[in-house]
């Protein structure tokens, strides 16, 4: 709570470049990539980082093949280049899947037709990934049983990307980034709507934890308020060519189906691509594609229902799932970018996730629509050619802002965990070996857990019974991740509560060790405020 607190006070006493509105994906990528190119940046989120859209996707990073029938090949080969990109600067998270794909009889199209749009795509990828194969019936069996073939045409396999660990922690590990970059960042600090004085935008922000308001000078306002840009806009006076709509997608979390590490993809009832995706000990499935008039959202009967079909329909389960196989649930919209004439005139489930920035070069405010987790990159860059476009300095515009530590810092840490035996601590039931995951997941900062554990080997004991985190992790998280409620913890900075049963992590012996390392004297109320709102998402 300590790093929150100093960075709170930080906030009114300074004019900084530019004030960033929002910490989901494009807001994080946004701050450390201007605080990455020496920007002085304020980073504020009403609720906690990633916690909206960026925390219920489907952990993907791909190029958007499904764009490929409707003809964007220029948002294809972009997306494509990106999730390369990402592929080549996080090699630990960001990784290689395969994904195979069934058509059934009665398919928009022979089989064939989309297998020849994978080798177009995988070319427009620049041949990255491994080719793409095509697949008889018999063959999608042979790969994986679980599949209902009895109506299969065919099918194909070809490569795209996901994200190793969840999509919150990525988008918060931008966060932390911009933070190292000197960013002055927190979350449960809402925006009360924003003026223009002179050279100057003053920001009215609640400190939403204890009701006190303060502001905000910056020479740049940046709204990545994500599905809430436009609610954001009115209360700051902006009008802007684009707009957003929005479209519901959930997906259940269940335990494993299938031991093979790669995605399994159909086309549902509705005829969008839906998923069946590794998650360590759990699979994610979904999708769903509802559109909806407001950000608010939350998985329904007819949701839920829809994607337990779908999947019963497709895989052969020894018992069909049901309600008590749900874990959890992931619900959110995805904010889709449109023009005042468009979105109404083609099909809702054809629309994009590219993303858009308007810019009011007068008042130096940005607006940034749409986007997606495999285009962070691209909108951090060009939203500082935007800045800098405006007049701001960027002292170091080459300086590079994303990425994991280089090679030497990785075999450095990974020496040392083998001179400790780190692996030999690993749970027999643990997805990967133990300096895999912390590596992944803390980079340089890794280094400093080896040594809480060579002095005190009850740091590298899990702490919350039927998951991974060590006590280090939560030691670490108190001081350098903003934990500001035990749910920040449990959901986005660790996936706790996505692989747990919130019922076994109420009843965990660990719990309230976790509350007394990360709250201190705030435990006990951090623990109970848990206890009260937690209750299952279906």
């Amino acid at each position: 709570m300590q790093l929150r607190e100093n960075n709170i006070r930080k906030l009114p006493g300074q004019v900084f470049d530019a004030l960033v509105i929002g910490g989901g994906i494009n807001g994080a990528s946004a701050a450390a990539a201007l605080s990455g190119k020496g920007a002085k940046v304020a980073l504020i989120d009403r609720g906690d980082f990633a916690g909206s859209t960026s925390m219920h996707s489907s952990n993907l990073v791909w190029g958007g093949i499904k764009y490929m029938e409707s003809g964007d090949f220029k948002l294809v080969r972009k997306l494509c280049k990106s999730r390369n990109h990402l592929i080549k600067s996080y090699p630990s998270t960001v990784q290689e899947i395969r994904f195979l794909t069934t058509i059934n009889r009665g398919f928009r199209h022979h089989p064939l037709y989309p297998w020849a749009g994978t080798w177009l795509y995988w070319l427009m990828g620049s041949a990255f990934t491994r080719r793409p194969n095509y697949l008889r019936p018999e063959g999608i069996k042979a790969r994986e049983p679980i599949i209902n073939t009895r109506n299969a045409q065919g099918g194909f396999e070809y490569s795209d990307a996901y994200l190793h660990d969840n999509d919150a922690r990525f988008v918060f590990n931008f966060v932390r980034g911009a933070l190292d970059f000197g960013t002055v960042a927190a979350n449960y600090v809402e925006s009360l709507g924003a003026r223009r004085e002179g050279d100057c935008w003053i920001t009215t922000a609640r400190d939403r934890t204890d009701d006190t308001t303060f502001e905000i000078r910056s020479r740049v306002l940046i709204n990545a308020a994500g599905p809430w840009v436009d609610q954001h806009n009115s209360l700051s006076g902006q009008q802007t060519d684009h707009h957003h709509v929005f479209s519901k997608g959930i997906h259940l979390i269940v335990p494993r189906l299938t031991d093979s590490k790669r995605v399994l993809a159909f086309f549902a009832d509705d005829g969008r691509l839906f998923f069946v995706i590794p998650m360590g000990p759990r699979t994610c499935i979904g999708t769903t594609d509802t559109r909806v008039e407001k950000p608010e959202v939350g998985a329904t009967e007819e949701d839920i229902r829809f994607v337990l079909d779908n999947i019963n329909t497709r895989l052969e389960l020894e018992t069909p799932l049901g309600k008590e196989d749900i874990i959890a649930t992931r619900c959110g919209v995805r904010p889709l970018a449109v023009k005042p004439s468009g979105g109404g005139d083609r099909d809702f489930l054809n629309l994009s996730r590219k993303h858009a920035i308007d810019t009011d070069d007068e008042k130096r405010h940005l607006s940034i629509f749409g986007g997606k987790l495999t285009d962070c990159l691209n909108v951090g860059e060009e939203v500082v050619e935007e800045v800098r476009r405006l007049g701001v300095e960027i002292p170091y515009p080459e300086a590079r802002w994303y990425g994991e530590p280089d090679a030497s810092v990785r075999e450095a840490f990974m020496h040392q965990a083998r001179l400790m035996d780190l692996d030999a601590m690993t749970r027999a039931e643990a997805s990967e070996p133990l300096s895999t995951r912390l590596w992944r997941r803390y980079g340089a900062q890794a280094l400093e857990m080896l040594e809480d554990i060579r002095q005190d080997p009850r740091q590298g004991e899990v702490l919350i019974e039927g998951t991974e985190y060590l006590r280090c992790e939560l030691k670490l998280a108190r001081r350098r991740e903003m934990v500001t409620k035990l749910e920040d913890f449990l959901r986005r900075r660790a996936k706790v509560s996505l692989v747990v049963p919130e019922e076994s992590i109420r009843h965990s012996p660990g719990l309230r060790e976790a509350c007394e390392i990360l709250f201190d004297d705030q435990a006990e109320a951090r623990l109970q405020e848990y206890l009260e709102t937690a209750t299952p998402e279906f």
